[in-house]
C-alpha cells in the first residue's frame, strides 16, 4: 500500500511560501534585448512573418487513415466530374495524400501510414472503378480498376514508407545525440 505525503495545515511554519517565476532582465519575454537598454526589439522573423510553415497536425493512426480514405474518396468524386473518371489524374491525386497522411502521422503510430494508404486507395477507385449493372459488376470493376493501376497503388505506398521511414530514423537520431554529447 502507498503512502502519499500531506501537507498538515494546523503547522503553517512548515509550508514554504510560493514564489513567482523570476524574469532575467536579460532575457526579456517576446523579444531580443535592445542594444543600449530601452524596449526590446522583436524577433527578427516575428516582425515581418517570414515564419510561414506547413500546418502540423498530429494524426493517430486510425485518423491518418481516416482522413486518407476521405481525402482519396474526394480526389475519385472530383476525377470522375473534372477528367470523366481518368485513372491517370487519381493516381497523380493518390501521391501527395499518401505523403501528408505519412508527414501527419503522430511518431507513434508511423507504421500505419503505409497501411492505410492502399487502403484509401481501394476506397477512392470506387466512383471511377467504371462498374456497372449491380453489385457484382461494381465489385469487379474496382478489382479491374485496382489490377490495372497497380503502379499508382505501389508508387503512393512507396512514398508513404519512405517518408516513414525517415521519420523514423530522424526521431531514432535525436534521440542517441544527447548520449553522445554526454
Amino acid at each position: 500500500m502507498e503512502h502519499y505525503k500531506t501537507r498538515s495545515v494546523d503547522h503553517p511554519q512548515r509550508q514554504q511560501p510560493e514564489r513567482a517565476p523570476q524574469r532575467r532582465p536579460d532575457r526579456p519575454i517576446g523579444g531580443v534585448p535592445a542594444q543600449g537598454g530601452g524596449r526590446p526589439r522583436p524577433a527578427a522573423g516575428a516582425a515581418r512573418g517570414l515564419r510561414v510553415r506547413m500546418p502540423r497536425p498530429r494524426l493517430t493512426g486510425l485518423g491518418g487513415g481516416l482522413f486518407a480514405c476521405v481525402a482519396m474518396t474526394l480526389a475519385g468524386g472530383i476525377s470522375w466530374l473534372l477528367f470523366g473518371g481518368s485513372l491517370l489524374a487519381y493516381g497523380l491525386l493518390f501521391l501527395p495524400v499518401a505523403a501528408a497522411a505519412a508527414l501527419w502521422v503522430r511518431p507513434a503510430d508511423l507504421i500505419t501510414a503505409p497501411i492505410s494508404a492502399p487502403i484509401a486507395f481501394a476506397a477512392g477507385v470506387w466512383p471511377i472503378s467504371g462498374g456497372s449493372g449491380g453489385f457484382g459488376a461494381e465489385v469487379m470493376g474496382i478489382v479491374s480498376a485496382l489490377s490495372l493501376h497497380a503502379g499508382w497503388l505501389y508508387g503512393g505506398t512507396l512514398v508513404s514508407a519512405l517518408i516513414v521511414v525517415v521519420r523514423k530514423a530522424v526521431l531514432i537520431s535525436r534521440r542517441r545525440l544527447p548520449r553522445r554529447a554526454a
